[in-house]
């Protein structure tokens, strides 16, 4: 391996560590080096924080004067919750800079530091570097979320019995890694039957900066009980409904300061175009979707997904009545069908992850 790619890749392994901890900002890691050896590294470590090139300079002091910068994003060249990432890298002193990949929001980082005298150069490890922030890229590009569909399934593509056990197909570890998602992604979604069936709290592991539950409950059937309408304090609640929602309902849940969306009816369920343009407007980048299978068969049918986490598990439960991950209308024809890219398949003790983007 090259040592351009070497340090970039260390860099990509040191932004990873901000997963879920500085969105709607980027991931980003820095390596300073000098005479081929590391003096120093640092890596975005939650939202208004240091960036990554300062914690890396700040670390070197002196020792920066003359150093080559790996980043894995473009250097930022404005004022906003920290001072511009440029005006740094040009007093440290530092020679060279190697970026992975342009960023849209730097406002013009690598010209800036061309100007400032230092030499640039972009691209090293550019498709890791894209893959790593690839919500905050879409989320540039269309302002709305990242969606992710999550789902444990048996090999026959259920996800309960006949008479509607589910706990558990999957083994531990599967499930364990599973609810790992959540501390990854801005917000999880699910439909109003898995609340009224499972009644789930919806929260990640461990604490986040933010994290907001969304539910699609398009009469407003939601128990008022509910466990994730009576923890404000772990995390946020969207309620998305339409006009046939239950009014007396809908004040109670205002009352006990739940946001509740309304939006079109479409044949009687909420417009998945409404709820991601919303989620959209409050910085929600990554969308964990967990179902059932109506809700992951609207996501499918109105092309929202973008990516998919399937846990499969080696049991065949059989049965008309059995629920599927993907239900809905279904499609007539072959061509029609979301086909999915499968980027990894990974065992998981006796299960398998399968993870595919959607084309």
């Amino acid at each position: 391996m090259k040592l351009n790619e070497k340090w970039m890749k260390l860099a990509l392994r040191l932004a990873k560590k901000g997963e879920g901890k500085v969105s709607p900002n980027p991931m980003v890691g820095a390596v300073l080096t000098k005479k081929e050896k590391v003096i120093a590294t640092g890596y975005h470590r939650y939202f208004g924080g240091p960036h990554a090139e300062v914690e890396a300079i700040e670390k070197a002091k002196g020792e920066a004067q003359g150093a080559t910068l790996y980043v894995s994003l473009e250097p930022c060249n404005y004022y906003g919750k920290t001072p511009p990432c440029t005006e740094k890298i040009i007093r440290a002193g530092i020679k060279k800079v190697i970026a992975a990949t342009s960023d849209p929001t730097s406002r013009g980082g690598l010209k800036r530091l061309v100007k400032g005298g230092i030499e640039t150069e972009l691209g090293v490890c550019q498709e890791e570097a894209k893959k790593l922030n690839e919500a905050f890229f879409k989320y540039l590009r269309e302002k709305k979320p990242f969606v992710i569909v999550k789902a444990a399934i048996s090999l026959d593509g259920k996800i309960a019995t006949p008479g509607g056990e589910s706990k558990w197909i999957t083994g531990e570890k599967s499930r364990r890694f599973a609810h790992s998602l959540r501390d990854k992604a801005d917000a999880i979604l699910v439909g109003i039957n898995t609340v009224i069936k499972d009644d789930p709290s919806l929260l990640p592991s461990s604490s986040k900066r933010r994290f907001i539950r969304i539910i699609l409950d398009g009469k407003l059937r939601i128990p008022l009980e509910a466990r994730l309408l009576n923890d404000q304090e772990k995390a946020g609640t969207f309620i998305f409904t339409t006009s046939q929602a239950n009014k007396k309902r809908l004040e109670e849940l205002k009352e006990k300061g739940i946001e509740v969306v309304v939006t079109e009816a479409k044949e009687e369920k909420v417009s998945l175009k409404e709820v991601l343009k919303k989620l959209g407007e409050v910085e929600i980048m990554s969308l964990l979707v967990e179902g059932g299978g109506e809700v992951i068969a609207s996501f499918f049918e109105e092309k929202r997904v973008d990516k998919v986490f399937l846990f499969l598990a080696p049991r065949i439960i059989g049965g008309k009545k059995a629920p599927t991950w993907v239900e809905g209308k279904g499609v007539n024809l072959l061509k029609e069908t979301p086909y999915v890219s499968i980027d990894s398949l990974k065992k998981i003790e006796g299960d398998y992850l399968l993870q595919g983007y959607v084309k």
